[in-house]
């Protein structure tokens, strides 16, 4: 089979760990004969710089063009500042989800055994679950405004809107995967206060029915937040809105021991799926041969899964990732005190090795 793949290289040490992600994904082609076509698209504050925005015109027709998205990282402290939102690299995060329909964002967080000890949660049994967050709706994409008050000075609001469409097809993205693993699925809201969570409920009660074969339960944010670091062991799969899911993703890629280890799958239904690591740009250590590139290939392996549909291929990486941590090499973010760590292109070459 051959496939084409849009690489969005981004920032900082986005195109490092692309790079080596690229020769892993060439190198399972030739082990179980695929060929993989590669198209640059440029996005991001490298953007900015060329052309003068983030996301250039006709970003997400040359992503339509392929069959997936890998993507590396964007943004930095170089871009952070600007008042005009062209000129902001999360403006063509945004965008592109939107421009493709990416409504599921996917975040597993699975401590994997060679890294047991690194985890800050002591005497952990195991973590593997998995975030399933909404991604193009809620206060992300609801009306922002300011507006000068008589007595209070000046105001904003940021309006959160969901629709029960919205909210029933992230949900059976949630129920379907959650069929696919222990079949157990934690609905994450806060019904209590919030008039959208109360419909996201109402909803996901209604999904529950039709899903009678998977455990539901509900779980008020706040909780959801405190069970992850009291005992994360108890999910498999999670669920909810953007705005918690992008906050409680990072709290669990955090309790696996390395935000470097954890990839991350955008999908809608129709569209090529967006992969990248969880991790930002970097551009402390950018160029010099330090960047982590796991999540990268892990990420690689997520869309062989999810959009190519090649579990074997996916196995394959994950295990070669599994064998080179369990014969103790590590990158600097990962390696102990007084431990020897190895630079982006070793790690990439050793993770080859094992294919």
């Amino acid at each position: 089979m051959n496939y084409k793949i849009a690489l969005i290289k981004g920032d900082g040490i986005g195109p490092e760990v692309v790079g080596e992600a690229v020769k892993v994904m060439d190198a399972i082609g030739e082990r179980f004969g695929h060929t993989f076509e590669y198209t640059d698209v440029l996005m991001g504050g490298c953007a900015v710089d060329a052309v003068g925005k983030s996301y250039p015109d006709g970003t997400a027709e040359k992503c339509k063009a392929c069959d997936a998205v890998l993507l590396g990282a964007v943004g930095g402290p170089k871009w952070g500042h600007s008042t005009n939102p062209d000129r902001r690299p999360e403006t063509a995060l945004l965008s592109i989800r939107k421009d493709l329909e990416l409504y599921a964002n996917l975040r597993p967080a699975a401590l994997r055994p060679a890294l047991a000890e690194s985890c800050p949660l002591k005497n952990d049994e195991g973590i593997d679950l998995i975030i399933v967050r909404e991604l193009t709706g809620g206060i992300y994409f609801g009306k922002r405004e300011r507006y000068t008050t008589e007595d209070r000075g000046e105001e904003a609001a940021d309006r959160m809107a969901y629709s029960e469409k919205e909210i029933e097809r992230i949900g059976r993205r949630a129920f379907e995967l959650a069929r696919l693993r222990r079949k157990k699925l934690a609905s994450v809201d806060k019904a209590n206060v919030l008039e959208t969570s109360r419909l996201w409920r109402q909803v996901m009660h209604r999904l529950a029915e039709e899903y009678s074969d998977v455990q539901y339960e509900d779980v008020l944010v706040d909780n959801a937040a405190m069970q992850l670091v009291r005992d994360p062991g108890q999910f498999d799969v999670v669920v909810t809105e953007n705005m918690f899911g992008d906050i409680l993703s990072d709290e669990a890629s955090m309790i696996t021991g390395s935000i470097g280890l954890l990839p991350s799958a955008s999908i809608g239904d129709a569209s090529p799926g967006l992969y990248e690591p969880i991790h930002g740009s970097a551009p402390d250590i950018a160029g010099q041969d330090k960047a982590n590139p796991i999540a990268t290939i892990l990420s690689v392996a997520m869309m062989f899964r999810y959009s190519f549909d090649l579990p074997a291929e996916a196995e394959a990486v994950e295990r070669a990732v599994d064998a080179v941590l369990n014969e103790g090499w590590r990158t600097a973010d990962i390696a102990k005190s007084g431990e020897t760590s190895v630079g982006t292109v070793k790690m990439g070459e050793l993770i080859r090795g094992k294919l």
